[in-house]
């Protein structure tokens, strides 16, 4: 019988256009094989609200695994390591898998080509990353010519179905069992929210896709305001690769509408990609080293703020409500994101770095490159990146983007205040924190931080 081959499983967790899978299927028996690897990737291992939403896209992807007369096998340890001692103890020849191009997976590829036969296949990103260049044959560092060249090369491939069965090997190596992992918090328990906002998986994937669909014409016109279902959704299954961002677009792209402002933001996706081949540590250093010399604030009383701020109790409610949503869903709207972004670095000037690392743990979508792309974006260190002396008001931005009822859903105890006092609350109110910094003050506090940096 064909010796099998493996199939390496890590943001892909998907059988619908799957490049890897297909190519495995052509080869012969498939073992899919998913390795929790927490060594290659060092202080960067999954976080705590990523990890959660593994546990279940891997319960998923083996249930949908076994209805094509296959399954997941689950091991752990350093995927090198790992995908040898795999491929000796099947027989297999090769290993498939599609292209990841975070620093510690590019090293764990290199790891695995240097003892197995290693077959790379793209799909996870509208364009193989490093592949869109300038006409000069560089790549790009700035979003909007890097969009522009991105858009002539599209649409993407329509995309591929899944195979109607997956060949099986004879006899199948043994696997962990996925609850022995511990991904699920339960001494607290704190992901109970989690479990009514998402649907991890593939078929959780479409069914958010389709939903978006129906109002994705209006995109331009809703993704702004916080109280409205007006995103996609979209960014852990896309993160994990439950779903190509090729069936995102194709689903989308005839909604009409504002739906190309949607189509640019899978554009930055792959954008954010594009940063992080050229620049691996974009996640820790700044993409403009003028930066390295700017007077963060540091010692007991920024730790204090910076506590407040993780907990949702800076005294601005619209920066509350976004902190306590991402705690207790994992997730938070774009535009409060940037608020928030915006007010950690600029009204308490604590570095970026302190954010990203929170976003890390705390985002089910936490995505390495659009992380380090978006919190440089904020703090005016990045290639491509807001200004530092433009400074977001988040008392005009609340009002404006009418986040009344967001307000009232994640900061209860400001829910009885009419709307011309719950963006910026008369004090006292029982139970809600006065603001940590004057508005004025901090803005005069950041451009005398950003004065003394050019000085």
């Amino acid at each position: 019988m064909t010796a099998p081959v493996l199939l390496w499983l890590r943001r892909d967790l998907r059988l619908r256009d799957q490049a890897a899978l297909l190519a495995a299927c052509a080869h012969g028996p498939v073992v899919p094989v998913y390795v929790l690897d927490d060594e290659t990737p060092r202080h960067r291992r999954m976080g705590g609200a990523a990890r959660w939403w593994l546990h279940h896209s891997l319960a998923s992807l083996d249930a949908e695994l076994r209805e094509k007369g296959s399954r997941l096998v689950l091991r752990r340890g350093k995927c090198d390591h790992v995908l040898a001692d795999l491929a000796q103890q099947c027989g297999a020849v090769a290993v498939h898998a599609l292209h990841h191009f975070e620093p510690w997976w590019r090293n764990a590829e290199r790891a695995v080509g240097q003892r197995l036969k290693l077959c790379l296949h793209h799909g996870n990103y509208l364009a193989p990353p490093g592949s869109v260049l300038t006409g000069a044959g560089t790549p790009f560092k700035i979003y909007t010519p890097f969009w522009r060249a991105l858009s002539e090369r599209m649409p993407p491939h329509p995309p591929h179905p899944a195979p109607e069965r997956i060949p099986a090997p004879v006899q199948w190596p043994e696997s962990e069992r996925l609850e022995d992992w511990d991904l699920l918090p339960t001494k607290p328990d704190w992901a109970s929210g989690f479990r009514s906002e998402w649907t991890p998986g593939e078929v959780g994937a479409l069914t958010r896709l389709a939903t978006f669909t129906n109002h994705a014409a209006q995109y331009e016109q809703r993704r702004n305001f916080p109280a409205q279902e007006g995103t996609s959704r979209l960014s852990a299954h896309l993160h994990f690769g439950e779903i190509s961002p090729a069936t995102v677009w194709h689903a989308a792209a005839g909604a009409g509408g504002s739906v190309g402002t949607f189509l640019g933001e899978l554009g930055w996706r792959d954008y954010a990609q594009n940063v992080i081949v050229q620049f691996p540590d974009y996640g820790s250093r700044n993409g403009r080293p003028a930066y390295d010399a700017l007077p963060w604030r540091h010692g007991p009383e920024a730790e204090t703020d910076l506590q407040a701020w993780q907990q949702g109790r800076t005294g601005y409610p619209i920066v509350d409500a976004g902190m306590r949503q991402l705690w207790q869903t994992g997730w938070m709207h774009n535009r409060v994101r940037m608020i928030a972004a915006s007010f950690l670095i600029k009204h308490l000037l604590i570095d970026w770095r302190r954010g990203e690392e929170w976003f890390w743990d705390t985002l089910v979508d936490a995505d390495y490159a659009q992380n380090a792309v978006n919190w440089q974006w904020s703090a005016g260190t990045g290639v491509d990146s807001n200004m530092f002396v433009r400074i977001m008001a988040p008392l005009t931005q609340s009002p404006k983007f009418d986040a009344a009822e967001y307000i009232r859903q994640w900061v209860p105890e400001l829910a009885h205040l009419p709307e011309a006092a719950i963006h910026d609350p008369p004090l006292p109110v029982r139970g809600y924190p006065r603001k940590l910094v004057d508005h004025a003050a901090a803005r005069a506090r950041a451009l005398a931080a950003h004065t003394a940096l050019k000085q």
